[in-house]
């Protein structure tokens, strides 16, 4: 019970002025009651909309660990940066047509009231990463906690970004609202219960980026393109208009500091010469000891999150085409080289959301292209109308033993809720009914044929697996050289990994040279020929049709410290994109694997801001697509 409740009636205004270009038409979903309301404005080429964003009193409650748990009702997420007040927030998106520009935004409140808690504000405890190893649970008080300002600093924070909304190109408005702020040294609670915003804006004259000439390019070089041919011819005669370039090519005529570079200025001339959709990178790892070498460049990302990878592959940057203001998105805001880079010495300001689909078939040779390539062509002139294209196979145990959930069980059990209203058969191999109970369990499990795999645990770079009920000592689960054990030829799922550094497709059993280095190689398992994540996408005539995975160590979150009564882990980080991907596939009508995949780390940025989180940032630039994104799921 608080010591004392008052009411105090102040009414202030922040205006936060923003010279920016925004993009699209309309009014994504907001999680609180909205009132949408055109005012007219005193420069007739632009326009406003006002938003009255309304959420009820905070409910206060003593947890038994000591902690004070603060909720809202219509809070999209609680804040979970470690050792910082969980607080809750609601997030809207609001989407402008391309070449639109923001005035400015102004954000009013009225009607503050404080409260005196009991005991301080529980602290979001550290971020646990699922890497086949045992972690401790943290939760302690950071330094904010010795401070009298007010947490969060301000009541609304604001993020743009250009994307795509219903495959539109558009520039999102992303608002983060806090109906609660908390004073830790006081241990004062702040809260409204309304706060409204005017955004002013002037559209564009005519519309850009019209062109419509190709849907699909695919980026290769030049010793894999003959083998790529048939794929284009295929491609095309489903409709979809695809080019096909040489890395010399793009060498040839695109700008850039280095290779990657290049690659992303040609896509971002053929996204507005050709109006391209769909982006495939082809070409994986190419040898290199001290310093490696690729068949197609790839881009490092520069966010340390004290996890030991303090730099890790991220697709992202060449999906990520603009900025807000419509220019080049660099990821390099500072200019130092460091492509971004966010940790002590700096942090450049991204944009994340993808503005094409892609993915990368991560192929190493020319057997692999044509492994590929035949995978591809069987997969999308077989699938429909077949019984295994329609079923689900979901795989999970309990991640983080020590509280009531089985993290990777309930988190399977939610793809399963999103997808049975499609008709889809789901089947589970679980630790806790003992249908998970060894390796060979999986392996006649994906043999029997599915059109969707789903692995729910911890990872390596080579390995997956889980633990049974309460038993953080056990792991069951499978290494990629069991994966040619698979009987699934002609029926290949496309496969979603939860886990630590499945995808890290920048391996190589030439780490093992690296003599100065072994140990930390030999302990994080980057000694394999290929990674677990892209092994069981080129494995010959069995094994995924395309998988999606992280490049680095990926995030759960056990137990229930919002307080809302459900299980954390299908809420926040790795296991909320995880299943996202199903929910996006199944409720938003995107059945082509790069709009899915694409789309489900567009709605992530907008419930989970990107660049106020390094977890969250780290969870959407490591999700990486190997395979096909023009890919049709479920075949034509």
């Amino acid at each position: 019970m608080a010591q004392y409740t008052r009411k105090v009636f102040i009414k202030t205004m922040a205006t936060i002025a923003v010279a920016l270009l925004l993009f699209g038409g309309g009014i994504a979903g907001f999680s609180g009651q909205i009132s949408l309301e055109a005012q007219p404005h005193t420069d007739s080429m632009a326009k406003a909309r006002a938003f009255t964003m309304q959420s009820s009193v905070p409910q206060v409650e003593q947890q038994p660990d000591g902690w004070t748990g603060v909720t809202v009702a219509e809070a999209s997420a609680v804040t979970m940066n470690e050792g910082e007040p969980m607080l809750p927030y609601m997030t809207k998106t609001v989407t402008f047509p391309l070449g639109t520009s923001i005035r400015d935004v102004r954000v009013s409140v009225g009607g503050v009231t404080e409260q005196r808690l009991d005991s301080p504000v529980a602290p979001a405890p550290r971020p646990l990463p699922r890497n086949m190893q045992l972690v401790e649970r943290v939760q302690e008080q950071g330094p904010v906690y010795g401070s009298s300002e007010l947490y969060p600093a301000e009541w609304l924070r604001w993020h743009t970004g250009a994307g795509l909304h219903d495959g539109k190109h558009v520039t999102f408005l992303t608002l983060q609202a806090f109906p609660v702020r908390y004073a830790p040294a006081e241990n004062m609670m702040h809260y409204v219960e309304d706060i409204e915003v005017e955004v002013s804006y002037e559209e564009p004259a005519e519309p850009l980026l019209t062109a419509d000439e190709y849907d699909l390019l695919i980026i290769s070089p030049q010793k894999f393109t003959d083998a790529l041919e048939p794929l284009v011819i295929h491609k095309e005669d489903h409709g979809l208009a695809t080019k096909l370039v040489a890395l010399d090519e793009v060498y040839a005529s695109a700008e850039g500091r280095d290779e990657a570079e290049q690659i992303k200025y040609y896509i971002k001339d053929a996204l507005e010469n050709w109006g391209i959709s769909y982006v495939l990178l082809v070409g994986g790892r190419n040898g290199g000891l001290l310093q490696e070498k690729w068949w197609c460049p790839v881009r490092y990302t520069y966010l340390n999150a004290n996890d030991g990878d303090k730099r890790f592959l991220s697709d992202l940057y060449f999906a990520d085409i603009y900025n807000a203001t419509g220019a080049f998105e660099t990821w390099d805001t500072d200019g130092n080289d460091r492509f971004g880079e966010w940790s002590w010495t700096g942090k450049d300001e991204l944009d994340m959301f993808p503005d094409v689909y892609l993915g990368r078939l991560a192929c190493r040779n020319l057997y692999e292209v044509n492994v590929m390539v035949n995978k591809i062509i069987t997969y999308e002139t077989t699938a429909a109308g077949s019984d295994w294209a329609t079923r689900y196979l979901g795989i999970g145990g309990d991640t983080f033993p020590g509280d009531q959930w089985y993290d990777g069980e309930e988190t399977v059990l939610k793809t399963i809720e999103y997808l049975e209203p499609l008709g889809v058969e789901p089947t589970t191999l679980f630790t806790s009914d003992g249908t998970l109970a060894e390796g060979e369990d999986i392996i006649d499990g994906v043999s029997e044929g599915y059109g969707f795999l789903h692995f729910e645990g911890h990872g390596n770079p080579m390995s997956w697996a889980n633990h049974p009920p309460q038993d953080g000592d056990t792991w069951i689960g499978i290494d990629e050289t069991q994966f040619m054990l698979f009987g699934n030829e002609g029926m290949y799922p496309v496969c979603v990994i939860g886990g630590c550094s499945n995808s890290k497709f920048n391996i190589s059993v030439l780490n093992l040279l690296k003599f100065s280095e072994l140990g930390a190689i030999i302990a994080h398992s980057d000694y394999g020929p290929e990674s677990f994540g892209w092994w069981i996408v080129r494995a010959t005539d069995k094994g995924a049709i395309a998988s999606i995975g992280c490049t680095s160590y990926g995030y759960g979150k056990p137990g229930d410290s919002d307080g809302d009564g459900v299980f954390d882990g299908i809420q926040y980080r790795g296991g909320f994109i995880d299943i996202e991907f199903f929910r996006v596939y199944a409720q938003e009508d995107k059945d082509m694997l790069g709009a899915a995949h694409g789309t489900a780390l567009t709605r992530y940025l907008e419930k989970f801001p990107a660049m106020s989180d390094l977890i969250d940032g780290k969870t959407v630039e490591e999700w990486v697509l190997l395979g096909d994104p023009s890919l049709k799921i479920g075949g034509y």
